[in-house]
Formats: C-alpha cells, structure tokens, sequence
C-alpha cells in the first residue's frame, strides 16, 4: 500500500498574502493604510521582490488592496451593500421653536480637548493629514520677512493676498466674485453670526435644515432668533416643496444651510437644486446663508459649486473657512456677502476690528504656490477610505436594523439606530470607554433624533475600528435592554 501524498506547501508569495489577507481581515491594516514598500518587506522577510509583488498582486486581485501609482499599495474598504441601508428622512414639526441648548454641547467641545479620548464627536479633521509642517515653514519664512507689516493691526476686510486667492477658486466655480467684495473673518462661525446679524433682527424666524449642525443652533439662540426646522434628505438636501410651504405660511427672515457635505448628514444638493433654491428665495426676497465649509472635501474629481453662482440679486451670503481641511487653530474664515457687505464690513469693524494677519498671509501663500491643490488631492482619497471604513464597520458592528450615511465629501457620518438605543444613554457608555459621539438631540431645536448619532470618521484608523467595535458593543446592549 502506497504512502498517501502530502499536499504541496503554498508558495512563499501565497504564504504572505494569505498572512497579509489575515492582518487586514483583522484591522491590523484598516482601510486606507498603505502596506509597507517592496524594499522595507524585503528587508523584514528576506523576500525576494518578485515574491513580495506576486502576494500583492493576489491581494489586488482579490480587491483587497490597490495599488497608487508612485506611492505604494494601500488597503481597500470593504463594499457597502447596495443599496446600504440609509436613515430615514427627516420630518420634523412645521413650526417655529425657541432654540435653547443645555449643557450637552458644551461637555462634547470640552471633551474634544482631551487627548485621551477617541474623537468620534466632534467633526475635527484628522491630525496626522493636516500640512502643519509646512505651514510652519511658510510662517516662519513670513515672520523673519520685511515685506509683510505682519505684527499690525488687519484691516477690517481682511489681507488683500488671501482675499484674491479667495476670490480666484470662486471664479474656478464659475461663481465671480471681487476681491474687494470678500471680507476675512475668525473661522466660518463668526461669518455665520454676522450673517444673521446682518439680516435679521432679535425675534425673527430663521428656516435650518433638519438635522443641522449643532453650533448653528446656538449662533441662533445667541442671536435671539427663532427656528423653523425644515426636512432634509440625506442625498439631495433641504426639501424644496417644503421650504416652499414654509415661506407661504411663516414670515421667515432668513434661511441657513450647508448645500455642499451638510453636516451631519453628508448630503450635496445637486446643482439644479440649488438653482431652484436660490429662484425660490429671490421670490421671496429672502436671504440665503450658504455654509460652505466642507465644500473643498468633495471625494470624486470635480469639487461641487455654491448657490452663489445662481445668485442674481445679491441675497446670498456665502461663508467658508480653511477650518477643515488646512488648520483648525488658524481660525481664518471668509465671507462674500453680496448685498449685505457694507453692514458685515461694520460688524466686523465693531467686533474685533480684524482677524490675525499672519495666519491669513500664511494661508494665502499655501494656496497661491500649488501645495493647497495636491494637498487636497491625498486628503479627499483619505477620507474617502476613511468614511467608507467606517461606514462598512458600523454596519458590521451596530445592532441589526442600523442605517448610516455614505456621504460622497466631508467626513462625517449619521447613524440610525433601532428605536431601544438611546444616544445620550449611549454618549455615557461610550464615555466610560473613552470615547465621545455627538448625540443626535444637539442637532434638532425640536429634540428629535432620540437614536440617531453623528460619528467623525476623520479619525477611523487600526484604533479607531477597535473604538468602534466597542461602541457598537456597548449600542448592542443598549438595544437588547430595551
């Protein structure tokens, strides 16, 4: 009787990307990451480079990683189904609330500072993707310079260097603005407040989008103004029929929205939306604040235009900073306020009289000399793998019945979850574990969203999955309670 054969050995090549296939399946390598170089595995292994090149190509294959010409292989996120489950759209009360907001939004910023913590509640931009080494560069070039009086006073409308880069991407959108007609402000959310000081008055009535973000609802109520929460649909936007209901029945002063990677839900009103929704309120003459602060985080080519460019009658005052993509710490902002420029140039004199030159100058030349374009060329491919990473791992980790975003910009996510699990009761489990979220309540003047949460996806990485898969744990438990 013959002896029974042994199987081959699988090949060396085989044998790493079986052991790479297992390191990825295990988030030792979360989507996104790139695989170490030929060079360096060879130099680990004492692989021979065609060995190590055959086990990636077999991952490539298999659709587990790609590929990147001059740069490497990195990671593929797992596919979503299709179509993902997605949240249900919004439906809130169709009439005007009081915005008071508790404490609950002060402890989730506070949290935002501890370094302890992993950041899914803030939408903060992930620290390891900022240029900060070269803005450090440019700031100290600039400060040993002659030729910028950098250590004055600013003008009240800002650096004429930054305010002319502004103002030539604008024109890349087809959206003309002058730079004399822009104004530099601290951050988007002082752009914000003088907007609405700008055209409205204490009592008035504000329409937002529902769910909106949570800092707008406090602008609102520092403002005194009221709100009238509109639905809002997790891919095309605001709801035009009925905003147009509202105006017919409300006398809205004002209407704020953030058409492009709307925070939380990621939504990109389509271009004609936009147009439609600019006629609608020219009809009224009623103005528009457009938040377009992740609009540079757009994940496919071509970056999406702004409501200002159907704008016909000066009602649309666009604000904006490089808050999210260059340096939150900057704290550098603009405004094109079209009609209203003149009083925002007065607000602002009043206010502050300027925002800091050297960080605008700093800005203003990241931009002009090319850096700020190929930057965000490897930031948009990031977060998209980031957000499809985390989009992928909620579904996998959160109890059955969770629906979540895919938002094509930005990088933050809303998340459904069954009716039993609720976000504040979450927000307290997960903070015992060291992790903070945005309870869905902070982004309602109506407390609504009882189970919905917004999680930042900036900071999805090998720790950020373990973050996750507990905090899904910890939704598990809250579900089976109830």
């Amino acid at each position: 009787m013959s002896p029974a054969r042994k199987s081959p050995s699988p090949a060396l090549y085989e044998q790493l990307a079986a052991e790479l296939r297992a390191q990825i399946e295990a988030g030792a390598y979360p989507a996104g990451e790139r695989l170490p170089s030929v060079r360096q595995m060879r130099q680990d292994r004492g692989l021979s480079p065609s060995t190590i090149l055959q086990a990636y190509r077999q991952l490539e294959d298999a659709g587990l990683i790609e590929a990147r010409p001059q740069s490497g292989y990195y990671v593929r996120a797992r596919p979503l189904p299709h179509p993902p489950p997605e949240p249900e759209i919004s439906a809130p009360p169709l009439r005007p609330e009081n915005v008071s907001m508790d404490e609950l939004m002060d402890r989730v910023l506070h949290e935002a500072t501890q370094p302890h913590l992993m950041q899914f509640g803030t939408a903060l931009p992930a620290p390891d993707l900022l240029p900060t080494r070269r803005l450090d560069r440019i700031l100290v070039r600039i400060a040993r310079q002659d030729r910028y009086p950098w250590n004055v006073y600013a003008t009240p409308e800002g650096s004429s260097e930054l305010r002319a880069q502004v103002s030539r991407r604008l024109g890349r959108l087809n959206c003309p603005v002058p730079a004399e007609d822009l104004l530099i402000t601290n951050g988007c959310m002082e752009a914000i407040h003088f907007a609405l000081r700008a055209v409205c008055r204490p009592g008035d009535l504000v329409a937002v989008e529902s769910p909106t973000y949570f800092g707008l609802l406090q602008a609102l109520e520092a403002e005194g103004l009221n709100t009238l929460e509109i639905p809002t649909h997790h891919r095309d936007g605001i709801s035009l029929e009925a905003l147009e209901f509202a105006l017919e029945h409300h006398p809205i002063r004002a209407v704020v929205a953030i058409p492009n990677f709307q925070n939380p839900l990621g939504s990109c009103m389509p271009d004609e939306h936009k147009r439609q929704l600019v006629d609608l309120l020219a009809r009224y003459e009623t103005p528009l604040i457009e938040d377009d602060i992740y609009g540079e985080l757009a994940f496919g080519e071509r970056r999406p235009g702004l409501a200002r460019t159907y704008d016909r009658q000066g009602l649309v005052l666009t604000c904006s900073s490089f808050s999210k993509d260059i340096c939150p710490s900057f704290r550098v902002g603009w405004i094109a306020a079209g009609r209203y420029r003149g009083r925002v140039a007065q607000l602002k004199m009043v206010t502050n009289i300027g925002t800091a030159i050297l960080p605008q100058l700093v800005i203003a030349e990241f931009v002009e000399n090319g850096g700020y374009d190929n930057y965000l060329r490897g930031i948009r491919r990031a977060y998209a793998q980031k957000v499809a990473h985390m989009a992928r791992a909620v579904l996998d980790y959160f109890p059955a019945g969770t629906r979540v975003t895919t938002p094509q910009g930005g990088y933050v996510l809303w998340v459904q979850m069954p009716e039993a699990v609720d976000s504040l009761a979450l927000y307290q489990l997960a903070l015992e574990s060291g992790i903070t979220l945005a309870p869905g309540r902070m982004f309602s003047a109506t407390g609504k969203y009882a189970s919905y949460v917004r999680l930042n996806a900036a900071y999805m990485d090998f720790a950020g999955q373990r973050a996750l898969q507990r905090l899904g744990e910890l939704a598990q438990r809250l579900n089976r309670r109830g």
